[in-house]
């Protein structure tokens, strides 16, 4: 099947685009022609994000806020939709991840998972579903999961991306009669700051495959060129950003008639995380 990656004329908003996936997925889409508004916690890295969008012709804003805020949430989705009159694209991209054992947990932490990976990803997609009701164009909607879904012994955080698998599924048959079409995107091991939640053992290791002896504290963002630098070491144990880029701008781009329903992106290679 032939797929049209143009997308001229449409809009989309994407959670979590200071880093990783989303920063990747917003730039994709930003240079397919998408009026793109990247919301995450840096302005910084986004504004870098919007300068790449602008000088390949796209165009793209920037909204500073942390998800957890819903409200504001809500009101940059309905902001994108208002101002250029319609809402093709909601990514719900944000997200943590605390590898430990459940009973290792903290209220805090079981708190904030449930709160960005679950509750976030619900006041988006209700509120962008209700934007593209209104425009009349339809829409995709793409929840990124994780492969973490599929293992217990992921834990809490496993059991925040089961929650957003199994509302995706729950959400695919209220939208059946829209043109209106919603994806679940389960990622492995990719290079993104989620590392930075991992034992401490693996972040030290994973600044030495990049060949760097700082030292490295769990739960700090890690550098740009570290997380590139042992993709590259690792190729077929850690796949990259833009791997999911390329994943979520092929879905967008299909047809209304069609829905990928489920995918999982994994490396070539198993990579054990805890």
């Amino acid at each position: 099947m032939t797929v049209d990656h143009d997308l001229q004329g449409k809009t989309a908003v994407v959670t979590g685009a200071s880093s990783g996936i989303g920063r990747a997925t917003a730039e994709r889409l930003g240079q397919a022609g998408a009026v793109v508004y990247l919301v995450g916690r840096t302005t910084a890295d986004m504004e870098q994000s919007r300068a790449r969008i602008e000088a390949s012709g796209g165009k793209a804003e920037v909204v500073t806020l942390d998800v957890r805020d819903f409200d504001a949430l809500a009101a940059v989705v309905d902001r994108a939709a208002h101002d250029t009159g319609r809402l093709d694209i909601m990514v719900n991209n944000a997200g943590v991840g605390y590898q430990e054992a459940i009973l290792d947990g903290t209220l805090d932490k079981w708190r904030e998972l449930l709160d960005v990976n679950v509750l976030a990803l619900l006041v988006g997609t209700q509120t962008a579903v209700r934007a593209m009701r209104r425009a009349g164009h339809g829409g995709h909607v793409v929840n990124i999961s994780s492969v973490g879904a599929l293992r217990p012994e992921s834990g809490v955080y496993g059991a925040t991306k089961y929650a957003v698998n199994y509302l995706t599924e729950g959400l695919r048959t209220e939208l059946e009669d829209d043109d209106i079409r919603i994806t679940a995107i389960a990622p492995g091991v990719i290079s993104t700051n989620f590392a930075r939640y991992l034992a401490p053992e693996i972040v030290q290791g994973i600044g030495a495959l990049a060949g760097s002896d700082a030292e490295i504290h769990p739960g700090e963002r890690l550098p740009d060129e570290l997380l590139e630098a042992a993709q590259t070491a690792l190729e077929r144990q850690i796949a990259k950003p833009t791997d999911v880029a390329d994943a979520v701008l092929y879905i967008v781009s299909l047809p209304h008639r069609l829905n990928i329903a489920d995918l999982v992106i994994r490396p070539a290679k198993s990579m054990q995380l805890r």
